[in-house]
């Protein structure tokens, strides 16, 4: 009997099948199936597709000694995968990939090396990120701005708003960078505590080119002195690729009161601020001193009229934008100088401001080129005449401007649906 135990403990012996229903065997005198012939109660474990027998026993013992036993797991449903070379080596992806970003981590700035080397003009230039920092001596600030697909007219290349609209950017980063900038929209701590802001009277542009789609224009601007009680700021636009000019801009500011609408005098405590940030420079620009002679509805050749500005017409200010009033002044120039000659130069002069309510008219008068009007082909060049008026006509002057325009493609380069044309004939 002792002999059997320790036999059975330590060669366990396989339970019979279970059959169907509650039958018991009659071998053993009625003894469940669930129970082998050690008289010991199995459990089967059902785990998905795996499952699993344990033989749980209890120690047993034989005349006083403890009789060491097993737990006996059976698996039939599961096949294990042959050990192979190949699935035993390590998974070399992680490895693989931090070796690939080394490499192209070492090519980039190997290729940065040689650009600096071939480029050494451009390095003080790269703003990577296009917000603009403060060079030369802290008296000029910098930004570039690339040409948006969205910034580009019928003609391919960038409107003459796009670049306004570059300028003031600048101007306000240029206050901002320097920490000049208070609450207000371009205006100074001192100013803000005073209700004072700046608006422009004058501006004169000259585009030598105008830039296209995917060019990188750089800005730079600076201020000076501009009388008793006003500042002139200047720009100088290049591309980015070349080095070369193409626009440059001028411009005279003034203060007004926020509240009385009134011209101010430059306080001392802003010009305290203000001062020393001042270029002793000439204007980019010359001074187009010429007096416009009056321009009324009954004397110009062309009008447009009902002009009403938008909520996002207006600045922060509540009066319309400086750049808007070019779009409404280019309203009623005639479309054949529109069509076939770009805008090279423009001078304009702000008289009043621009409210939400008002209602304006846009007029122009063509001063000829050559004597020959527009209509004559061979003209080198547009002058226009512009005056914008309230429709009402007792409020006086908004602004006043002079364009002059010369014809487009002048260097040869026609447009794509010139170039289909040709190539059909």
């Amino acid at each position: 009997m002792v002999a059997t135990a320790a036999t059975a403990s330590l060669f366990p012996v396989s339970s019979p099948q279970p059959h169907s229903g509650t039958k018991t065997s009659g071998k053993l005198g009625g003894v469940p199936d669930s129970v082998d012939v050690r008289g010991i109660k199995t459990k089967s474990v059902t785990s998905g597709g795996l499952q699993v027998k344990a033989n749980a026993q209890a120690p047993a013992e034989v005349n006083g000694t403890r009789v060491r036993t097993m737990i006996k797991t059976d698996d039939n449903s599961t096949s294990h995968v042959p050990r192979t070379f190949i699935n035993q080596l390590p998974d070399w992806s992680m490895l693989l990939a931090a070796i690939t970003t080394i490499f192209l981590a070492a090519e980039k700035q190997w290729m940065m090396l040689d650009w600096k080397t071939k480029r050494p003009d451009m390095l003080a230039d790269l703003d990577p990120f296009g917000l603009g920092r403060i060079v030369q001596d802290g008296l000029v600030f910098r930004q570039n701005f690339s040409i948006r697909s969205y910034e580009i007219g019928a003609d391919r290349t960038a409107s003459i708003e796009t670049l306004m609209n570059h300028l003031q950017e600048t101007a306000l980063n240029h206050v901002k960078t320097a920490g000049l900038l208070g609450d207000g929209f371009g205006s100074t701590p001192e100013m803000c505590k005073k209700n004072l802001f700046w608006v422009v009277t004058k501006m004169q542009v000259m585009v030598d080119r105008y830039p296209t789609w995917g060019d990188v224009v750089q800005v730079d601007t600076w201020v000076a002195r501009s009388g008793k009680n006003g500042m002139r700021r200047d720009w100088l636009l290049r591309d980015c690729k070349t080095g070369e000019i193409v626009t440059r801009a001028s411009s005279n500011w003034v203060m007004m009161n926020k509240e009385t609408r009134r011209l101010s005098k430059i306080p001392d405590e802003v010009r305290a601020e203000i001062e020393h940030y001042f270029v002793d420079a000439p204007p980019v620009v010359d001074d187009d001193s010429r007096k416009l002679p009056k321009l009324e509805e009954t004397t110009a050749d062309y009008v447009r009229d009902g002009l009403t500005p938008r909520w996002s017409d207006l600045d922060v200010n509540q009066h319309v934008n400086n750049v808007k009033y070019i779009g409404w002044i280019l309203e009623s120039a005639p479309q054949e100088v529109v069509e076939k000659y770009e805008l090279a130069s423009l001078t304009l002069e702000y008289r009043r401001e621009c409210r939400k309510d008002s209602v304006l008219k846009s007029l122009t008068s063509v001063l000829g080129s050559n004597g020959g009007g527009i209509a004559d082909s061979n003209s080198n060049h547009v002058d226009c005449q512009h005056v914008l008026l309230f429709e009402s006509g007792g409020e006086g002057e908004i602004v006043k401007g002079r364009t002059a325009w010369r014809p487009k493609y002048k260097d040869g380069i026609r447009s794509i649906g010139h170039l289909s044309a040709g190539n059909d004939a």
